[in-house]
């Protein structure tokens, strides 16, 4: 649908993925079957320390529709329904909690060759309000939003940021936090695969004076085996190892120690995902 700039979530996307994404130091066990008429059903058990929680997600799409249930082991039923062309290059999302009808949105995307925008609001007496706005191209792109509560009329925050991305490259300045802090990220690939890659970022506060300086990397060992480590100056060092035990299925042994009191246990983590 899109050939423009993309969404002002995806400005420092790729860097944060590297740096965040499949660390885990729970234990996590999700298993997904098809079935005949189209129904993707998901299972998953979670151990987080001594806590225990499962699910079941069922997904259906049906021409430009796509349906997701979630029911959990607290009785929490989530429901969002993607509509794509809803109007010519418009997104609609709306989710709706239940019991939790106060955390019900509705979010629309408006995609141009030079700009995208989007809206959320809650769907309750008073809603928050969340604006997005990105101008650019695939390849450089200059975005901002804003959250706006109507109750209190003062606005809950404002962001802006700038990225450049190319085919083995991408780097990006997020000024949030109100203008508080400034993150600046910068990722590049190591093959034309771009299954291995290297990743940097620098993230200062102003009014604490903090300052925090990551780096990472990802290394495909073979074509079913890829390594990922992080470090940052605060002596946080995680690293995991990814294995496609069959296709679509991967499992995941991740692990993070804190350098600084290396007395203390390191943590563990243990991921298992079987799609078919």
């Amino acid at each position: 649908m899109n050939k423009g700039p993309g969404l002002f979530a995806d400005i420092g996307k790729k860097a944060r993925d590297l740096l965040t994404r499949d660390y885990n130091t729970d234990q996590k066990f999700s298993i997904s079957t098809n079935t005949l008429s189209g129904f993707v059903l998901t299972s998953t058990v979670l151990k987080k320390g001594v806590v225990h929680a499962a699910d079941v997600s069922t997904q259906y799409k049906s021409r430009n529709a796509l349906f997701d249930v979630k029911i959990d082991t607290d009785s929490n039923v989530m429901t969002t329904i993607t509509i794509t062309e809803i109007l010519p290059s418009t997104k609609a999302i709306a989710s709706f909690k239940v019991p939790d009808y106060n955390s019900s949105k509705l979010e629309v995307q408006y995609f141009h060759d030079h700009a995208t925008v989007t809206a959320t609001a809650a769907l309750k007496q008073n809603p928050l309000v969340d604006l997005t706005a990105t101008l650019g191209s695939p390849t450089i792109s200059f975005g901002a939003e804003a959250g706006y509560d109507t109750t209190s009329r003062s606005f809950t925050k404002y962001n802006f940021g700038i990225s450049v991305t190319k085919p083995d490259k991408c780097a990006s300045i997020i000024l949030g936090d109100k203008a508080d802090s400034i993150k600046a990220s910068y990722l590049q690939h190591l093959d034309e695969s771009k299954r291995s890659a290297a990743v940097g970022e620098v993230y200062r506060k102003f009014s604490t004076n903090e300052n925090v300086i990551t780096v990472g990397g990802l290394y495909a060992v073979d074509h079913l085996t890829s390594v990922k480590a992080k470090l940052n100056s605060n002596g946080k060092l995680g690293a995991l190892v990814q294995h496609e035990v069959l296709p679509k299925s991967i499992v995941t042994i991740s692990g993070e120690i804190d350098t600084k009191t290396l007395e203390k246990y390191p943590r563990f983590g243990l991921s298992l995902a079987l799609k078919p």
